[in-house]
């Protein structure tokens, strides 16, 4: 069982992205308002335009690669600023430790595979502070990676990290049909929907695939195993 984090593991909150880097820009320019305001709609211009290519060719990116593109600097404090307005976005469902128990229960493996700009630490941070950290084998994270779902190499690396080679014997669950769904179906994977997030047009692309299974909790999983593993 490979799992999606954001919208997910963790409930969809809508958020304001030039707020989060006006965040960041107003600790690098603290006596500036102006120049903080510019810079966090280059930083958020910047990130766009690297989702875009996310979208279109499924190349992964970091936070450093944003910064570098918008010639902003690295500084903890201000990324440190950008991750506290993210936070009330960050917090894992109350349903997932109960559900994933109830896996572990069954002999299951699982995992994350998120596509995310985030470093590692930050996630794994999360994880940590929700208590689940140690319910998942292994975490993978698209920023140490080269690609982001769809693409398959994402799905095959999250499998070699839970320590499986065959994609039949995988489930992913998502809350995206292109990314999670369309990605997890290529890869030989079956799929799991949760259809609860609010995912931005620009987001969105159309596709011509049906989820295996279709769930509106996490806490309703387990029993859709049970019927595929009867």
């Amino acid at each position: 069982m490979i799992f999606d984090w954001g919208g997910t593991l963790t409930p969809w909150v809508t958020m304001d992205h030039l707020a989060a880097w006006r965040a960041y820009a107003d600790v690098v320019h603290p006596d500036d308002p102006d120049r903080a305001a510019t810079l966090a709609t280059t930083a958020l211009g910047a990130e766009d335009a690297l989702w875009l290519r996310v979208r279109e060719e499924h190349r992964a990116f970091t936070l450093a690669e944003v910064l570098e593109n918008a010639g902003g600097p690295h500084d903890d404090q201000a990324l440190d600023a950008f991750r506290r307005y993210w936070d009330r976005a960050t917090h894992t469902d109350p349903q997932a430790a109960p559900m994933l128990k109830a896996l572990k229960d069954r002999g299951l493996l699982t995992g994350v595979l998120s596509s995310t700009a985030w470093p590692a630490d930050w996630h794994e941070h999360v994880l940590h502070r929700d208590g689940v950290r140690d319910l998942f084998d292994a975490r993978v994270w698209s920023s140490d990676l080269a690609h982001t779902k769809p693409h398959r190499a994402a799905f095959e690396a999250a499998m070699r990290a839970v320590g499986v080679d065959n994609p039949a014997e995988c489930v992913y669950v998502g809350d995206r049909p292109y990314d999670d769904i369309s990605g997890a179906k290529s890869a030989g994977m079956k799929a799991v929907l949760i259809p609860h997030s609010t995912i931005p047009a620009v987001q969105q692309v159309p596709v011509d695939v049906a989820p295996d299974a279709v769930i509106q909790s996490l806490s309703e999983l387990p029993e859709v195993l049970d019927t595929w593993l009867l």
